[in-house]
């Protein structure tokens, strides 16, 4: 299959994805609205979805798949299957830990709630919603055994069923009979759960159905599975960065009323590109990186890693001044309804715009990340990692006492950048960083068609202010269509994307 299917398979189901995603979060808004039963409901949820995004953006491909693709297809099914075994017997001991322990890490999720009832909520709904971790966890690790011989369709799928099982639990509820707020919130955090798990059937089926995919036998706790094991956590810390920092973000948003719940709902809409790329980079660019890895072929990798670069930043920067600029009427057409009122909608807004500010950077890193997975470079990426995450803390605790939620929001987009910088360096002491002229020239034309666009956009929301669910999409595909039309001006949408794209892996 060529990368341009591939990657077309791979985007659709990302892309459906993100869409059940923001039915999904309008759905909360509208049914919890953003007062202390959502922010004890959206931290408690934080975690699980926390680590749904990052295994279902291939969070652990880059610690099997380098590894499995070296091995000869009879034992890459017994190692496949050993690895299931192993991380499912972790998974169920971990969420039995988890239930025991589910005050003490309320605490530390959101630190800044009172002691009103707020923390026995969170560790109310951590206990009912936490098992979706094991269902997603396991699903992910199907799916990169799946994606390594070469099959997605299941793996675009099933990720779907999570996002249709709460939207189809939230219109119940509001179809239903009127309950309080903490048990419209309990149905949902159990909802959660238990379509982690059906997601997780669906690969299983797709995975045992596959010839030769997976082997059962005894578990052998041989040293090659412990290494895989103990690459599997570095490798899930790197690839949801990201996901770290806004984690972070969330425990210092604790501190401010209806923080958590902000923050939450503006992440929501920037993730929506970032997700995208972060889906192709782990199924399907890293793949192509680790052959030429294995080939040896380090003058291929670098090029290839630029003209990724340039694709990403191609889809990133004009997102970016997109969702920056229509900040305000995003959150006031998605969320404002039902318990969400206008104030948190201007709320939403403030932190989406500084939120935005760090998708270029966090989109980037996504593709740099991969050339060092690709190495096996574990231990630098988790490097990069933990410096975005001490940047974030600092930067936003700093600016939250002078800014509130935007401050907090602006740390997050400078952990962003930390990141991004320390991979850059890791990746110039092995001889893997050079910015050629090709992808210079590129950055300034995507940059200039990004300004174009943004210029449009500030122009139409000075005429119309005040925008309903038609303008604001007027605005989205007229923005596109501007910004389509001034990359193809200006060079920054040539046809060797479609080149690099329709290219054998």
């Amino acid at each position: 299959m060529s990368l341009l299917r591939s990657s077309i398979l791979v985007g659709l189901g990302a892309a459906a994805s993100r869409v059940l995603g923001f039915v999904r979060d309008i759905l909360f808004a509208q049914v919890l609205g953003a007062g202390p039963v959502a922010d004890a409901f959206l931290a408690a949820f934080r975690l699980p979805n926390l680590v749904r995004r990052i295994t279902g953006e291939g969070g652990l491909n880059p610690a099997l798949v380098p590894t499995l693709s070296r091995l000869d297809p009879g034992e890459a099914a017994r190692v496949s299957g050993d690895v299931v075994s192993a991380f499912a017997l972790a998974l169920l001991a971990l969420t039995a830990l988890v239930e025991i322990g589910a005050g003490l890490l309320a605490f530390l999720l959101a630190p800044g709630l009172r002691d009103d009832g707020t923390l026995a909520l969170v560790a109310l709904y951590t206990r009912l919603g936490f098992p979706m971790v094991l269902g997603v966890t396991l699903s992910s690790v199907a799916a990169a055994l799946l994606n390594l011989r070469g099959h997605y369709r299941a793996t675009a799928v099933a990720p779907l069923v999570v996002n249709a099982g709460l939207i189809a639990t939230a219109v119940a509820l509001e179809a239903g009979t009127a309950l309080p707020l903490a048990d419209k919130a309990a149905w949902l955090a159990a909802a959660s759960s238990l379509s982690g798990l059906l997601q997780f059937a669906i690969v299983a089926a797709a995975l045992l159905g596959g010839r030769r995919a997976v082997s059962f036998r005894r578990l052998r706790w041989s040293p090659f599975l412990r290494g895989l094991l103990l690459a599997g956590v570095p490798a899930l810390v790197a690839s949801g960065a990201v996901q770290l920092f806004i984690l972070a973000g969330t425990q210092i948003a604790s501190f401010w009323p209806a923080g958590i719940s902000w923050l939450y709902y503006a992440d929501r809409v920037m993730q929506l590109p970032l997700g995208l790329m972060a889906a192709l980079a782990a199924s399907v660019l890293l793949p192509d990186l680790a052959l030429k890895h294995r080939d040896g072929a380090a003058h291929a990798l670098v090029a290839a890693q630029n003209r990724a670069l340039e694709l990403a930043l191609l889809m990133a920067l004009p997102a970016c001044l997109a969702l920056v600029v229509l900040s305000h009427p995003i959150a006031s057409v998605l969320f404002e309804r039902g318990a969400f009122t206008a104030a948190d909608a201007d709320g939403t807004a403030r932190v989406l715009a500084s939120l935005s500010l760090g998708l270029p950077f966090a989109t980037a890193a996504k593709v740099l990340s991969q050339t060092l997975f690709a190495r096996g470079s574990l231990r630098a990426t988790l490097v990069a990692a933990a410096a975005g995450i001490a940047v974030t803390a600092g930067a936003s605790l700093l600016l939250g006492l002078a800014l509130d939620m935007t401050g907090i929001a602006l740390g997050i987009s400078l952990g962003c950048v930390a990141h991004l910088l320390t991979l850059v360096w890791f990746l110039r002491r092995i001889g893997l960083w050079r910015a050629d002229d090709g992808l210079l020239r590129r950055v300034g034309r995507i940059t200039a068609a990004s300004a174009v666009m943004g210029l449009g956009l500030v122009g139409a929301t000075a005429v119309l202010p005040e925008v309903g669910p038609v303008g604001l999409a007027a605005f989205c595909f007229g923005g596109l269509g501007l910004y389509a039309a001034a990359a193809a001006l200006t060079g920054a949408l040539t046809r060797d994307d479609v080149a690099l794209l329709t290219k054998k892996p």
